[in-house]
């Protein structure tokens, strides 16, 4: 059966949305294309009509996840006001962003594989954490003019961090206090 545009189009995004989730849960590796289109409810065989090979999905599920986090933290610091920093800093380091990285922030998912995967995809993350980064600047900066841009980007690095290494532990309680001790110290 022949498939329209408009639908074609909506089944390439379905594709790249259950990709960016999926590359989130298990890393680039650890998802195969027969799987990720499944998760899309299409054939394997579609794939190849819509991207030029898995590192173009896996480019454009990327971008599609940093682009919603970037969102999420544009509407999140314009809601919070002069608290902004504040809630950045208490909405990122959550235990429940902690167990759901398939939701949450494609940098401390995928940032190590990101660095191996190839030359490319570096560029879209750094174009994503300098992005996060200006965020937190101006949330930074309506709570201490005297932020520098500097002070911003340690931020987030402590956040990124933060996040990863309670992620990587086993027992719920550490990772927690990983969480809690770098809310602590970032909103000192």
């Amino acid at each position: 059966m022949r498939v329209n545009r408009i639908q074609a189009e909506e089944n390439r995004q379905a594709v790249i949305d259950a990709a960016s989730r999926l590359f989130r849960e298990r890393g680039f590796d650890g998802v195969g294309l027969a799987e990720l289109m499944a998760a899309a409810g299409l054939t394997h065989g579609a794939f190849y009509k819509q991207f030029e090979s898995k590192d173009d999905l896996i480019a454009q599920a990327c971008d599609r996840a940093l682009e919603k986090g970037i969102d999420g933290w544009r509407r999140a610091a314009a809601d919070a006001g002069e608290s902004a920093y504040a809630a950045l800093v208490r909405r990122y380091l959550t235990p429940g962003h902690r167990g759901r990285p398939g939701s949450g922030c494609v940098i401390a998912s995928l940032g190590p594989d990101a660095a191996r995967h190839g030359p490319g995809l570096p560029r879209h993350f750094e174009a994503g954490v300098r992005t996060f980064v200006d965020i937190l600047d101006g949330a930074l900066r309506r709570k201490n003019p005297d932020a520098t841009p500097d002070d911003a980007l340690a931020a987030f690095a402590t956040m990124v961090g933060a996040l990863v290494l309670a992620r990587a532990v086993e027992d719920d309680a550490y990772a927690h206090h990983i969480l809690d001790a770098a809310t602590a110290r970032l909103l000192d």
